[in-house]
């Protein structure tokens, strides 16, 4: 049996609304209040009906297509968590009728500001850059004049929207839930001059220490990659701290995993917190407390706002900050006083 294609018809009848309004809604026009028009893309999605995009791009001059850009250093080492990332971009383009395409982008292209093909061959209309890239990549990126959202970073390029989780807030929450454990002694591991995402979990983490009249122990700020970003071996002070915020979950697994294969049991001897709530989370023994980010929200938010742009609107964003929330687990423990 053919299975029946999906109208504009069969959506508007669902919701009892018009041809028309359903139109405008799938197309991002004017005219149809925010919350409906919501609500017409979702059921669109859920009821599959397709966008003929071809017809689209013909008549609107338009490829409804965006590039999706990912430095190669962060696919290869948190393949978790930024494909998780890009399954989530990729459905939320799809509620606006486009279609992502992903670029890798490589340390030798990202060096020499070689831009992606799909620029050149012109077969996007914006694109979003996923994770953290150099300063010279963003500018040559901006000389293009094509509609760029940044996601889960930012940079001083303030006319350019970023949209990235709460670090700051979030790091504070997880390490102030640490101190109320009665911990003093933490350390944070991260390099701070590697992503403005590790820089501003290590803020959060420094504004805790600061609230509660706690030093702050430079021999407790530990690196854990290089200028490249590769990963390096994670040194443990001499003196044991009580606990450790991590950057993201991978380290806190990869240093529960040096702690153990020391002798040093977590959390029984010294507690560890990571970030992110990726699969490293889950898989570590013990189980890892984190923060969760909620990528599904801000994929939503960097789509809706590029789709804005390459439909001319003037707004200016900047940053806009989701929450994020604490996953407790196994990994921390109270310490008796």
């Amino acid at each position: 049996m053919v299975r029946k294609s999906i109208t504009m018809k069969d959506i508007a009848e669902r919701l009892n609304v018009s041809i028309v309004t359903v139109s405008k809604a799938l197309s991002d026009k004017e005219g149809v209040g925010e919350e409906l028009k919501e609500k017409i893309k979702e059921l669109a999605v859920q009821m599959g009906y397709r966008y003929n995009a071809v017809a689209k791009a013909m008549k609107e001059g338009l490829s409804y297509n965006v590039g999706i850009i990912v430095p190669e250093r962060f696919i290869g080492r948190q393949q978790s968590f930024y494909l998780t990332f890009h399954t989530h971009i990729s459905q939320a383009l799809e509620s606006f009728g486009y279609y992502g395409i992903l670029q890798i982008l490589s340390p030798e292209d990202e060096e020499k500001l070689v831009l992606p093909r799909f620029y050149s061959e012109k077969r996007v209309d914006g694109m979003i850059v996923l994770g953290q890239i150099n300063k010279p990549y963003i500018e040559t990126l901006q000389n293009t004049n094509t509609p760029i959202v940044f996601l889960d970073f930012y940079d001083e390029h303030s006319n350019i929207a970023s949209v990235i989780t709460d670090s700051f807030y979030a790091a504070y929450e997880l390490t102030n839930y640490l101190i109320k454990n009665s911990h003093k002694e933490i350390a944070f591991v991260g390099n701070i001059y590697a992503t403005s995402s590790i820089q501003d979990r290590f803020l959060g983490y420094y504004k805790s220490l600061i609230e509660h009249h706690l030093p702050l122990n430079h021999d407790y700020i530990i690196n854990d990659r290089n200028e490249q970003g590769d990963f390096i071996d994670i040194a443990i002070p001499e003196k044991l701290p009580t606990a450790f915020v991590c950057n993201n979950d991978e380290i806190a697994h990869n240093l529960i995993m040096k702690l153990k294969g020391m002798g040093i049991d977590v959390p029984g001897d010294v507690s560890v917190a990571g970030f992110d709530d990726d699969i490293f989370a889950t898989i570590s023994t013990p189980k890892i407390t984190t923060v969760q980010v909620d990528m599904a929200e801000m994929s939503r938010v960097a789509v809706k706002i590029l789709i804005n742009k390459i439909n001319k609107s003037t707004k200016e964003y900047g940053r806009l900050l989701v929450k994020a929330k604490l996953v407790l687990r196994d990994s921390v423990r109270a310490i008796n006083n």
